[in-house]
């Protein structure tokens, strides 16, 4: 194939990028989906094994509930309709890291189907909508092991095989072919891994292997009636890279058929380090697995009483808590969006919230002045040498003015600085506001006095001249003065000197 050259907006825009995505979860269950192993990442190589993972003669799988009740779980949070019976068929093929031979799944009878998520998108115009983008299915299946191709002083001849991760337990969730680009496939998966770890079904560590996705990309002229031959794009470890393979690959394709070529059906890896992706093998010839249903287990049945226990267990997702918290503490939606980012931090909030005088004002200062100093000192949230209750103290005493802007930053400083919660720097340090209005006036008039200039400013009708008196007023106070009182006080006197003639 040539190398791939920049393609121009005019060829671009003749072709309609069809794209799905293949999305395999780890479950975060303390067992192996079908045996007692402990389902943890890492550990020495082929330790975390038994008959049954092993594939054995005579070991006989065991279905673990808990696997069920998060894939159930994860299901309903995508919208999901759950199948009462469901079944597990052998999927059939040879690879070392498979040792029965066979991988335990689910075919066509899957144990969810038919859902959907809502991601922000753009139409033909360019204007910003809200696209549901179809979940076709999502089924139970078992993990494969581990092939390891290189670490190895013979790494050059031999492939080693950690087992370890067999018989894991996962979801595939198989998306609908409704996305159209690169940044869609970004909002799908951002938000897919925003609601499973508010579920709490898996940890979605993708350095890990708990969230893998393979993209199906094909292209086609806009208004074709058939979508063209796809492509699927395997083996891409973080979802800036996705949308990278998969920008690559919508040109690549579209340049293979300009050139007079024909797109192929394989599997194609994508290289970060080269920014591509470069065939790995053909599907030109489906595969076929012989699936079958699995003789060692019964059928699933996910009868309505359980149905119901589970669905009690379903968390309030993202987008109603966002809504929620906009109308309940009046935040704004970018707050709401960075305070439900995980839900741990929303669940802090909202408990700080409801303990202070101002949830607004608790708001700003966690999306602000505490996760400003936080990423400057390379901490998380839980490691914060303030507090909740810290953050509460804190904008309650601003919200009284008590303490002024500029005070609050200095204390906050204070407490990372020598890592002590605000409470402990506040009763140390805790700095007299000035609230007398006799001593705040007497600095007015002095300001005023040695600032003709802006007074004739201000008399001759130009009103933001205020904020210059405020300012040298708090610089003299040296930030002591009470501002809602100090800002009362400026344009009272300001204003009793009366307009120009």
């Amino acid at each position: 194939m040539p190398t791939l050259t920049a393609l121009s907006p005019e060829i671009l825009a003749k072709y309609q990028p069809v794209i799905g995505l293949e999305v395999h979860v780890q479950l975060l269950t303390a067992t192996k989906a079908f045996c007692g192993c402990v389902n943890k990442y890492g550990g020495e190589p082929n330790t975390h094994v038994c008959p049954t993972c092993l594939g054995l003669p005579g070991a006989l799988p065991v279905l673990n509930r808990q696997a069920v009740e998060f894939a159930v779980l994860a299901a309903k949070a995508i919208n999901c309709e759950i199948r009462e019976t469901s079944i597990f068929s052998r999927k059939n093929y040879f690879y070392p890291d498979s040792p029965k031979g066979y991988q335990i799944s689910q075919f066509d009878k899957p144990v969810a189907e038919h859902g959907w998520i809502e991601v922000p998108a753009f139409d033909a115009s360019g204007a910003a909508i809200t696209k549901r983008i179809g979940v076709t299915r999502l089924h139970m299946e078992e993990d494969a092991g581990k092939s390891i191709h290189d670490g190895f002083a013979d790494s050059v001849s031999k492939t080693y095989i950690d087992l370890n991760r067999c018989g894991t337990p996962l979801v595939e969730i198989v998306s609908e072919p409704d996305l159209r680009t690169a940044d869609e496939v970004f909002e799908y998966l951002t938000k897919l891994k925003e609601i499973l770890l508010y579920t709490g079904v898996s940890d979605c560590n993708m350095e890990e292997g708990s969230l893998r996705c393979d993209a199906n990309v094909s292209v086609m002229l806009k208004g074709a009636k058939e979508f063209g031959t796809k492509a699927e794009v395997k083996n891409v470890n973080s979802f800036r890279y996705i949308r990278s393979a998969v920008e690559y690959e919508i040109e690549r394709q579209i340049g293979v058929i300009e050139e007079g070529g024909r797109v192929v059906q394989e599997s194609r890896l994508w290289n970060s380090a080269e920014g591509r992706t470069y065939s790995m093998r053909s599907k030109e010839q489906a595969h076929d697995y012989r699936y079958f249903p699995e003789p060692d287990l019964p059928p699933l049945v996910v009868g309505a009483e359980w149905r119901e226990k589970i669905f009690k267990m379903l968390p309030e997702l993202p987008e109603a808590r966002r809504a929620r918290m906009i109308a309940e503490y009046e935040i704004s939606a970018q707050d709401a969006a960075t305070l439900t980012a995980t839900r741990d931090f929303a669940d802090r909030f909202e408990a700080a919230a409801k303990k202070a005088k101002s949830p607004r004002r608790v708001a700003a200062l966690l999306t602000s002045e505490l996760t400003m100093r936080l990423r400057l000192a390379g901490l998380e949230l839980e490691q914060s040498p303030v507090s909740m209750e810290g953050v509460v103290m804190a904008a309650d005493l601003a919200e009284s003015g008590e303490l002024s802007s500029k005070m609050l930053k200095q204390l906050l400083d204070s407490a990372f600085e020598k890592n002590e919660d605000f409470p402990v720097v506040y009763e140390r340090e805790k700095p007299q506001q000035i609230s007398d209005t006799g001593a705040i006036e007497a600095m007015i008039d002095e300001v005023i006095a040695g600032n003709a200039k802006q007074v004739e400013q201000y008399r001759g009708g130009k009103k933001t001249v205020a904020a210059f008196f405020v300012g040298q007023v708090m610089k003299l106070s040296k930030g002591q003065a009470n501002p809602a009182l100090l800002n009362e006080l400026v344009t009272k006197k300001l204003d009793a000197l009366g307009p120009l003639n």
